[in-house]
């Protein structure tokens, strides 16, 4: 099969690229990428004049839900509303039930991404059994099923003593840990930022510090380890410090950043939709100008959606019951383009380095790149279609966003998996 994407301006900032040339597909892979390529006329050419193409798009960070919870997702609609997103790897947190805290699990499903057939679905394996944060999982036999790194991300690993352990077993193995820094004794029943805006909407606060207290301890055993420390979701302005000075000082810490934390505060939280609850929570003005910053000066490695599907009925309730989570798999780039990109907040180039290689550096994939024979994982973006977010429409079962009903600049044209077109304009292929 041949496929030729003529025309469109290619950024691929691992390898160095941005220039208006064709990218030529042959049985899966990148042939060639050229001005004005030609080839015997048997291939289907794509026309991406005025689009932006890039590597394909991976998300070190979901919840597709599967096993165990599948009437929030699963892998099949999970891997779809990636797809219409733009995305061609996702990365599967295991807060699953059962969890992925053994061989079995992780394996069944990488078998369920394979059988879905529309994007690259790796495992990520629990840090301790059950998230229970007492006893290390079987980390060994998670590797070695294809989990890429090792996280409890719904829970913080509250004990000292089993995340040193954690971080020197992932050392051994060359694998991350990304850890979800939280001090409960701090956050415990807390329902949003705390700040001004708790206190005029009368819900209970989360310290900006019980984020930053869990960072400032895992950075340190990092160094104490030599392990690599993935710091997910990041969202507080301190939080940034603390991970400069890591990175300044040797120790090998990476991080994220979501689109939600980089575009929403804690003002909208007023409407008590329970959409806008998300843990970390969403934060005040000050640290969303932070984190903003923070992209542009390369101290954040990528972005990451923390796609949190759930259903009706976990979302649809008083806000002290709704359950934490924010549906963004099918946003995610629409959100950035619109909000970072059009604003001039953020330059195009830095967004796919966001996106491409620098999720793909962090936990050292062999993708991110469109580099010939590489797998044809490809993105094309375009940057002046206007579309209202939709939650009915979305693939996801997870219809809980805080962007329903806005208007978005610059979406997902066309997502290429294993040199198939698998979605184009906010459909499935």
């Amino acid at each position: 099969m041949k496929l030729l994407v003529k025309g469109g301006r290619v950024i691929d900032p691992g390898n160095n690229v941005d220039e208006v040339c064709d990218i030529l597909i042959i049985n899966s892979k990148i042939s060639a990428i050229g001005r004005d390529l030609r080839v015997d006329g048997d291939e289907d050419v794509i026309d991406a004049k005025g689009k932006i193409v890039c590597p394909g798009f991976i998300d070190i960070h979901a919840h597709f839900r599967d096993p165990g919870y599948e009437h929030k997702e699963d892998i099949i609609t999970g891997s779809r509303a990636a797809a219409v997103g733009g995305f061609t790897t996702v990365c599967c947190m295991p807060n699953t039930d059962p969890v992925i805290h053994n061989g079995p699990v992780a394996s069944y499903v990488k078998r369920k991404g394979e059988a879905a057939g529309f994007i690259n679905v790796l495992p990520i394996g629990s840090i301790t059994k059950n998230l229970e944060g007492e006893e290390l999982s079987e980390m060994a036999e998670l590797a070695q099923a294809g989990c890429i790194g090792f996280s409890d991300d719904g829970k913080p690993v509250m004990r000292s003593d089993v995340m040193r352990h954690a971080l020197e077993y992932a050392h051994m193995l060359n694998l991350p840990i990304l850890s979800h820094c939280e001090d409960l004794n701090l956050s415990r029943d807390g329902l949003m930022h705390e700040g001004y805006y708790s206190t005029l909407y009368g819900l209970q606060g989360i310290p900006a510090e019980a984020e930053e207290i869990m960072i400032a301890r895992d950075v340190e055993l990092a160094a104490l380890t030599g392990a690599h420390l993935h710091v997910c979701h990041v969202s507080t302005k301190g939080a940034l410090h603390i991970i400069e000075e890591a990175k300044s000082s040797g120790a090998h810490v990476t991080c994220e950043v979501t689109p939600h934390h980089l575009t929403l505060t804690d003002e909208v939280v007023g409407t008590y939709d329970t959409d806008t609850k998300v843990n970390p929570p969403l934060r005040s003005e000050n640290h969303v100008k932070a984190l903003v910053r923070a992209l542009s000066e390369g101290l954040i490695d990528c972005i990451a959606t923390d796609h949190a599907p759930h259903n009706v009925e976990s979302k649809d309730c008083e806000y002290a019951k709704a359950s934490f989570g924010i549906s963004g798999i099918e946003t995610a780039v629409a959100v950035i383009m619109d909000r970072l990109v059009h604003t001039g907040l953020l330059d195009i180039t830095e967004m796919v380095r966001l996106f491409t290689v620098g999720p793909s550096r962090v936990l050292s994939l062999d993708l991110g790149t469109l580099t010939p024979e590489r797998k044809a994982d490809i993105t094309i973006i375009d940057p002046d279609t206007i579309r209202r977010v939709d939650p009915t429409a979305f693939q996801s079962k997870g219809k809980n966003t805080p962007f329903n009903g806005m208007e978005l600049r610059g979406w997902p044209w066309m997502t290429i998996s294993g040199g198939e077109i698998v979605a184009r304009e906010g459909r499935l292929a």
